[in-house]
């Protein structure tokens, strides 16, 4: 997978303006095997950060008032959306009912051996399994990938691979990041987060398909893009 760019038109806005990571930038030539990350968070963050869909620069959502910090490079898939096919699929393997997508780009942790300073990055990482994740009634799928040529964590390929240790961190940071008081964010009471299966390779290849899909369903042209940001 290469960064070389053929169109002459494509070249010239890469020289003008920066790419839009959610729509602008490419998922790669090879996925679902290897993709393309957006990271917008490092465990090193105590601030938690989240792309702005609108502007595509990355903002401020919350700081972290509690401990729990994000153990690994943190972001999303580019062109990618969660939708009625992951929702589908999600059913179909959970037995749950009456399921819908998020509406946002599927997530993905991509871990590494080596301290990453920031986000705002891109990084070609390989899927080696995911959580299939609840937040109330809505599928919330976590792709769990490591960093391409990586020196520790190149050689996994499949979930089941990696020490129970990480897992657990990875799973106990997912289960208790929205754990905050109500009163303190002076909303309702968070919905439900659950994480009902631990899956492997070749689903998460199932699931990154389903979401390319569904980008290409519900951002059916440029006009419908536009419309979104």
């Amino acid at each position: 997978m290469g960064n070389k760019i053929n169109d002459p038109i494509a070249r010239l806005m890469g020289l003008r303006y920066k790419s839009h990571p959610w729509h602008g930038l490419e998922v790669g030539d090879d996925a679902p095997e290897v993709v393309t990350a957006f990271i917008e968070m490092v465990p090193t963050d105590t601030v938690k950060y989240e792309l702005d869909k609108v502007s595509g620069y990355i903002r401020i959502d919350r700081p972290q008032k509690y401990s729990n910090v994000v153990p690994a490079l943190y972001g999303f898939i580019p062109q990618s959306y969660c939708g009625d096919s992951v929702a589908e699929y999600c059913m179909e393997r959970s037995g749950r009912k009456e399921i819908k997508g998020d509406g946002d780009p599927l997530d993905v942790c991509v871990l590494t051996e080596r301290n990453i300073a920031h986000g705002d990055i891109i990084a070609s990482v390989k899927p080696i399994g995911g959580f299939r994740m609840l937040d109330g009634d809505e599928a919330d799928d976590k792709i769990i990938a490591v960093l391409r040529n990586d020196a520790t964590y190149r050689g996994y390929n499949d979930i089941e691979e990696l020490p129970h240790v990480v897992v657990d961190r990875l799973k106990h940071y997912f289960l208790t990041y929205k754990d905050m008081p109500a009163s303190d964010l002076n909303i309702e009471r968070p919905r439900k987060v659950e994480i009902v299966a631990t899956y492997g390779r070749e689903e998460a290849y199932e699931v990154i398909r389903c979401s390319l899909e569904d980008y290409k369903s519900h951002f059916n042209s440029l006009e419908e893009i536009l419309r979104h940001v």
